[in-house]
């Protein structure tokens, strides 16, 4: 009775081991795949969900992977990085050994946020206008604009709308030279941000001010990954 106990605790550890090896096996191609496929800088952290993955593997199929991807450019901006979750991931675990470079792996269906910081935002306002964070929910401007042939000082919170392919900004509740309103003010300090061709396929459904800056939130589905 005693060596049976044994023989089973080992073959316990023995599968514990296998598991562990094989998600760290599929996490690591995985993220080659991704970083091939939409063209990174570097390779995204993966990380399979579920315990025990070897059930998943040999399905072929993951319910739910989190994908992190640093730095981006896109279309001249920069995205400080995108937080991803992949939903009924197929990828045999058979094929992946064989012969990965050709291997189908799909999800089918992607939720995610990317980030834009202030910095970029900034970077793309009109000249003498600064994006700050007046904490979350919140977006707001400051800087100095041309009325009238002066430099004056000018602040406003943003109204934050999703357009084709893009983020427009345009301002609310605005005050020049410490309170004076200013007619017509979206002609100074209106701006658009693009964002599209994003990774995995996002599409934006929602746009939220955050302390770091804008937290687009997007979704797709049949997203290949090679």
């Amino acid at each position: 009775m005693r060596k049976l106990v044994v023989a089973v605790a080992l073959l316990a550890i023995v599968l514990v081991v296998l598991d562990r090896v094989a998600v760290v096996g599929v996490q690591r191609e995985i993220a080659r795949q991704i970083e091939a496929k939409y063209d990174l800088a570097e390779a995204p952290s993966v990380q399979v969900k579920g315990v025990p993955f070897l059930t998943q593997a040999i399905s072929g199929r993951y319910e739910e992977i989190s994908i992190g991807i640093g730095k981006v450019e896109r279309e001249g901006v920069q995205l400080e990085r995108i937080d991803a979750t992949l939903y009924g991931v197929t990828a045999p675990l058979s094929d992946l050994i064989q012969n990965a470079a050709t291997t189908d792996i799909r999800a089918d269906r992607v939720t995610g946020t990317v980030v834009i910081s202030r910095q970029t935002l900034s970077a793309r306002a009109p000249r003498g206008i600064k994006v700050e964070g007046t904490g979350d929910d919140e977006l707001r401007v400051s800087g100095n604009v041309p009325v009238l042939g002066n430099q004056v000082p000018i602040t406003a919170d943003m109204k934050i709308q999703v357009v084709q392919g893009a983020i427009r900004l345009t301002p609310t509740n605005v005050k020049i030279a410490g309170g004076i309103p200013v007619p017509n003010p979206e002609r100074l300090i209106s701006f658009t941000v693009p964002v599209k061709n994003l990774p995995l396929n996002l599409r934006i459904t929602r746009v939220k001010s955050t302390s770091e800056g804008l937290a687009v939130q997007g979704t797709a589905s049949d997203v290949p990954l090679r």
